[in-house]
């Protein structure tokens, strides 16, 4: 299909606050939401102030609500990054984090082997890490699933595994990876996904597991979210040139 992103009409594919970031631009933090999210924002988050401040821009795709990192969510961001980094002239060593929440989780780890663009970092937020388990792990989840992955080719459960961080990690870069999770996650189960996603990395990878007492599903304390907000900015400085 043709192309139809430019920087003119990006605000109808993503959020930015790069109208008010300080100049020049430092980096990139790529965050994207869980499963059924279909806001758009039409001012300034706070998040988008905090980073903007730093130089740093913020993008938030508004991708398919049941998108899973499937190849057309890929497809989907790599255009977004594409336009953004042509518009500004940026280089091609500009330092990107991917961050994310839930299924946003999950899209942030997968891209690190999936994407084009190679983040600096990554940090998921009480992510989906083994696909093969989520398929019936809720009610919601079959149909949503399906509907990411049914024009696939082979079975559903071969599909979901090419977007499993659990079964990518001996894809994914040598970088910092930061995983946030609730103990008290009653929808992304922790000790069947980031547990199992944090101890395999362990082998291989530098990753920070930050286990959270008495936190639900994604719901940060502020404390914890300007640690995850920081953590985000300090390794867009780590890497900058």
């Amino acid at each position: 299909m043709e192309r139809i992103m430019a920087y003119d009409n990006l605000r109808y594919f993503a959020y930015s606050n790069d109208q008010i970031c300080k100049k020049p631009i430092q980096g990139i933090v790529m965050d994207f939401w869980g499963m059924g999210s279909t806001g758009m924002y039409h001012e300034d988050t706070a998040d988008g102030i905090f980073y903007a401040q730093q130089g740093i821009v913020l993008l938030i795709p508004y991708y398919n609500p049941w998108a899973f990192c499937n190849r057309q969510t890929v497809a989907y961001i790599e255009e977004i990054l594409d336009v953004f980094i042509g518009h500004y002239a940026l280089p091609e060593n500009i330092p990107i984090v991917f961050t994310g929440n839930s299924m946003g989780g999950l899209t942030a780890l997968a891209l690190t082997a999936l994407c084009k663009y190679k983040p600096v970092a990554c940090l998921a937020n009480c992510p989906a890490c083994d696909m093969e388990d989520h398929l019936y792990e809720r009610a919601d989840l079959p149909h949503a699933l399906y509907s990411a992955f049914g024009s696939y080719e082979g079975t559903l459960e071969e599909a979901m595994l090419t977007v499993s961080p659990l079964h990518l990690t001996d894809k994914m870069p040598d970088i910092p990876y930061y995983v946030f999770c609730g103990e008290e996650d009653k929808v992304v189960n922790k000790k069947k996904h980031s547990d199992r996603f944090v101890e395999k990395m362990r082998q291989s990878h530098t990753i920070t597991y930050y286990e959270i007492p008495q936190m639900g599903h994604c719901k940060m304390t502020d404390d914890v979210k300007r640690q995850y907000l920081q953590i985000s900015a300090d390794s867009i400085f780590r890497t900058f040139k």
